[in-house]
């Protein structure tokens, strides 16, 4: 009784980590495709004060929610995957979860994180946010593009999960 219930539990986590990450991922592209390019084209001043903005409005409990659920999916499904090796579809289970835990969430602690918490500190008129500014259109969108592949990658393993029978 309880293996099937436990399969039936690690696919449902499966397709919601597939849904999760897939959303992270949208989010994560719509960045890098258009919203950094279109914040870069604002006058400075303008540009830093809607990023920074941005930065605040996205701490709110649906974003968390999406950020931090994924993570704790793919945290399951790995250490399922790991003490499971055996079973049909695992590794993907495995790869996923990498691509999510360590290229976009790890990323956006190690990197990300840092990069809108100094900019929250600058003033968008001084010389110090201009120089941050520039830096951070670079540094930032070049971390933001390892999100999105990462999180995408891990939503095409995990649906690759499903449809090689890890339920």
């Amino acid at each position: 009784m309880a293996v099937p219930f436990i399969k039936q539990l690690v696919w449902g986590s499966t397709l919601l980590a597939a849904l999760s990450t897939g959303l992270m991922g949208g989010v994560f592209f719509a960045f890098s495709s258009f919203v950094m390019k279109a914040l870069a084209r604002l006058p400075l001043p303008q540009g830093i004060e809607a990023m920074q903005s941005i930065n605040l409005t996205a701490i709110n409990p649906l974003f968390m929610a999406a950020l931090f659920g994924s993570t704790a999916v793919c945290v399951l499904l790995a250490v399922y995957s790991l003490v499971s090796s055996s079973q049909h579809g695992v590794t993907y289970l495995l790869v996923g979860s990498l691509f999510y835990l360590i290229g976009a969430f790890l990323t956006t602690v190690l990197f990300n994180v840092p990069l809108n918490n100094a900019l929250a500190r600058v003033d968008s008129g001084s010389i110090a946010g201009a120089e941050l500014w520039a830096r951070y259109l670079t540094t930032w969108s070049a971390w933001n593009h390892v999100r999105a592949l990462s999180s995408i990658l891990a939503s095409a393993a995990f649906a690759f999960a499903l449809s090689r029978g890890s339920r």
